[in-house]
């Protein structure tokens, strides 16, 4: 059995440095570790003529072409369980910095620009009593619900099916249709997996609907939100703010965002934990061997 990297490829991408020497290896691999940074073309795996798995280190697999393997019976498989709590614990942090203002203050300090430290000055807002609309209560959601309603907030989800009443009462939470997820919430996470039926699913109409008090945080995927948009009702008042894990055109960040005031932003680290990632590393090497055995039904097939 051979097994290739696709870490080891350089970012120029396959297609362009076909024939090249560093892919020789390839042409004999009957196994592909990719990481969800990575591409993997159609043009890449035809190059594969011997590959039987791809298992992808990460969750969401949109990095890979999907129907290709089909075409081929390549079976994909992710790490879905590793980044659960790591990804939650990170959506509620950027929840928690910009309605508390954290590095919004943090910067302000450093540069000198923060208001008298007075009663009525640098005020925030607090979590306890608001709203967390979940769109996407899979299990990094319902991650999310625990920590929320630890902190006092109600929670209110949409789904594209609704959960058992038993795994609602866990949490306290309340299916309510899209409409109103975006009208009632005073704070709307992003949960969902990416699929092209949801590319920008929060556009300027969704962005109409919500709060002027309102922040959206996103920790699944860029291209949920139509960035262009979201840009303007950050500058013009329709939201309140945003806490930012992905990016439509990441690793591009955009200079609007980047200049916002109202706006978090972190670099994709929502796994990005040492013990997430051993984690993965171990979920990714369990895979491999359930395949080996030909165990399919201990595999985290997608």
């Amino acid at each position: 059995m051979k097994i290739s990297l696709v870490t080891e490829l350089p970012r120029e991408g396959f297609v362009r440095l076909a024939g090249h020497t560093l892919y020789a290896p390839l042409e004999e691999a009957e196994v592909l570790v990719s990481t969800f940074d990575k591409k993997v073309t159609r043009e890449m795996i035809a190059a594969m003529p011997h590959l039987r798995l791809i298992a992808n280190f990460g969750a969401g697999y949109n990095n890979i072409d999907i129907e290709a393997c089909r075409e081929r019976g390549i079976l994909v498989t992710n790490t879905p369980q590793p980044v659960i709590e790591p990804t939650a614990e990170l959506a509620f942090a950027l929840m928690m910095d910009v309605a508390r203002r954290v590095s919004e203050f943090d910067r302000a300090l450093r540069q000198g620009t923060c208001q008298p430290m007075a009663v009525m000055n640098n005020l925030s807002h607090s979590l306890y009593g608001k709203t967390l609309g979940i769109l996407g209560m899979g299990r990094i959601g319902q991650a999310l619900a625990r920590r929320a309603k630890a902190s006092g907030m109600r929670i209110i989800y949409h789904n594209r099916n609704r959960l058992a009443l038993g795994v609602e009462q866990l949490t306290d939470a309340h299916y309510v249709d899209f409409q109103i997820l975006l009208q009632d919430s005073d704070f709307l996470s992003l949960n969902l997996p990416y699929t092209p039926q949801v590319h920008h699913i929060i556009g300027k109409p969704e962005l109409g609907m919500m709060k002027r008090t309102a922040y959206l945080i996103n920790t699944a995927r860029g291209a949920h939100v139509d960035e262009a948009a979201l840009v303007e009702a950050l500058r013009s008042g329709i939201i309140a703010g945003a806490a930012l894990d992905v990016y439509e055109f990441e690793p591009k960040i955009s200079e609007a965002l980047l200049s916002l005031p109202n706006v978090v932003l972190s670099p994709h680290t929502g796994t990005g934990t040492m013990e997430g990632r051993i984690a993965m590393c171990e979920n990714v090497c369990d895979n491999i061997l359930a395949f080996l055995d030909n165990r399919t039904d201990a595999m985290n097939l997608v």
